[in-house]
């Protein structure tokens, strides 16, 4: 039997998702009603990869799951970062550890890092931030020559305390030094961006700090360089733009409102193009990573 695209873009998600009783561990809350939750979910944390994300219950009450990026994932746990913007995650604020979750995860597909381009430079804005961290702890511990470069950006309290970055960046200003700890306790330099007048932070977009470091790079390592990116549609259009003035390949995970978060209902269906045309796209399953050069923005 001849599968059409769209039972092969199915059957490559079976035996990935699993549903299964987490239990949460710990909650950290910081300024801005943001809080970072462990949740002890061994077959979710198992099969993660940077990008993907789970889809968590987030009270009896509440029937609709909501999805949220995943940040860190160890041997039987994984790490989420989320803002009380609405009634569910302020419901899943409550969680205290020892409490039950119900898990559906890992889902979506993940970024992959082009091994001949060790240049990554990994651009997150506010509860974009996860996704880049999960990025970040992949490629320390793989074997490659990974030198990856985060730029972080938030407009509200940045959901850990700041601290004076030990490494020199290229093309970074002398007043910009701010950096995130767990970050730089990995040896991967930082930066941070705001609006907000932050001590130590870039006094602008993401995307004005990330094309200073990419003017400063020579043409040689300009070739091995690659983008990622998560945040809000506005920073990652800018995001894509950038990566085409400097003809640099960009993977973007997209942000939508999510149902079912399995494909079923495709109420987060975007458009891309395709080789065939433009063509809708669920970000749940066939995200939420997509070349940022083929988002219809």
């Amino acid at each position: 039997m001849t599968l059409t695209a769209a039972q092969r873009r199915a059957r490559q998600n079976r035996s990935t998702i699993f549903v299964e009783e987490g239990e949460v561990v710990a909650v950290d809350a910081f300024p801005g009603d943001q809080f970072i939750m462990r949740i002890r979910a061994p077959k979710c944390a198992a099969a993660a990869q940077p990008g993907s994300f789970a889809h968590l219950t987030c009270d009896e009450s509440l029937p609709m799951r909501r999805p949220l990026s995943i940040m860190r994932a160890g041997d039987d746990w994984i790490d989420v970062l989320y803002k009380t913007a609405g009634r569910g995650l302020s419901l899943l604020s409550h969680k205290l550890p020892g409490d039950a979750i119900s898990v559906l995860g890992p889902i979506g597909r993940a970024f992959s890092p082009q091994p001949g381009r060790p240049n990554t430079l990994l651009i997150g804005g506010g509860v974009g931030i996860p996704p880049m961290v999960f990025l970040a702890d992949r490629l320390r511990r793989d074997d490659g020559e990974w030198r990856p470069f985060a730029i972080l950006g938030s407009e509200i309290p940045f959901p850990f305390e700041m601290q004076k970055s030990r490494f020199d960046v290229p093309g970074m200003p002398d007043d910009v030094d701010s950096a995130m700890p767990l970050l730089e306790e990995w040896g991967i330099p930082t930066r941070l961006t705001s609006l907000r007048a932050y001590p130590g932070c870039f006094d602008g977009y993401v995307t004005t700090l990330a094309d200073a470091w990419l003017h400063e790079l020579p043409e040689s390592e300009l070739g091995k360089t690659e983008i990622f990116a998560c945040g809000p549609t506005p920073m990652l259009r800018a995001v894509a733009d950038l990566a085409a003035r400097h003809d640099l390949p960009c993977q973007v995970s997209l942000e939508e409102f999510m149902a079912c978060a399995v494909g079923g209902c495709a109420g987060c269906a975007v458009k891309i193009v395709t080789p065939e045309g433009e063509a809708m796209k669920r970000v749940c399953v066939d995200g939420p990573v997509f070349d940022a050069a083929t988002v219809a923005w």
